[in-house]
């Protein structure tokens, strides 16, 4: 994404919200925001038009939730979603996470780092702040087996990518890393949540960050 414009739809039903995240992005000559939304039915109708790289989602909406437009958005479109609301909200982060969002953060986030996060969704890799990757984590290990090793089944490779989509790398990024081809590289990325019993990427970004040791 770092050769063209990365094409931005923001959702918030606060109009205040959504001027002042514009204006932030529409500074950046790398960024453009394409469509703005007030309501999920809104949003729903306007962004498989406007085809937006990434949609930045406020969870609480009029009409229903971000969460729910990102569910139904990443099963119809290839569009990046990332999380933005003034609420700390556990259980809305982790059925974001399900939902297939790349990234989650809160209002209260610096603008430069907003900027940061919507750039690494929009090329392919997943933010999540240090806490919500904890609880992400917690959660994830409650529903499974909670002595057991997670990384036993895979290869030495496996790990090695799995560590490299801990830091937020692309598939391309990765490749270039490991010497692989980036088709190489997402065959082995599938083959890593197929083995963790894992839906989406930012999972296994999530698993990687807490299992990294220093």
């Amino acid at each position: 994404m770092s050769e063209q414009t990365v094409r931005v739809f923001l959702l918030d039903d606060h109009e205040v919200v959504r001027r002042g995240v514009a204006d932030l992005l529409e500074a950046e000559p790398d960024l453009e925001v394409v469509g703005e939304a007030g309501s999920a039915s809104e949003a729903l109708a306007r962004i498989p038009a406007l085809r937006p790289n990434v949609a930045v989602l406020d969870v609480r909406l009029p009409d229903g939730d971000g969460v729910s437009v990102c569910r139904e958005l990443r099963s119809t479109t290839d569009v990046a979603c990332l999380m933005l609301t003034s609420f700390d909200d556990d259980e809305a982060l982790f059925d974001a996470i399900l939902a297939g969002a790349a990234g989650y953060v809160l209002k209260q986030v610096r603008g430069n780092d907003l900027l940061a996060a919507i750039r690494t969704v929009a090329a392919g890799g997943s933010t999540l702040d240090p806490r919500a990757a904890r609880l992400v984590m917690e959660r994830m290990r409650s529903q499974d087996r909670p002595d057991a090793d997670p990384l036993a089944d895979l290869t030495t490779q496996e790990r090695r990518v799995l560590a490299l989509i801990g830091q937020g790398l692309t598939n391309r990024q990765i490749g270039a890393e490991l010497y692989l081809a980036e088709k190489t590289v997402k065959n082995y990325v599938s083959s890593v949540l197929a083995k963790l019993g894992l839906e989406r990427r930012v999972q296994a970004a999530v698993l990687a960050t807490r299992l990294e040791r220093p």
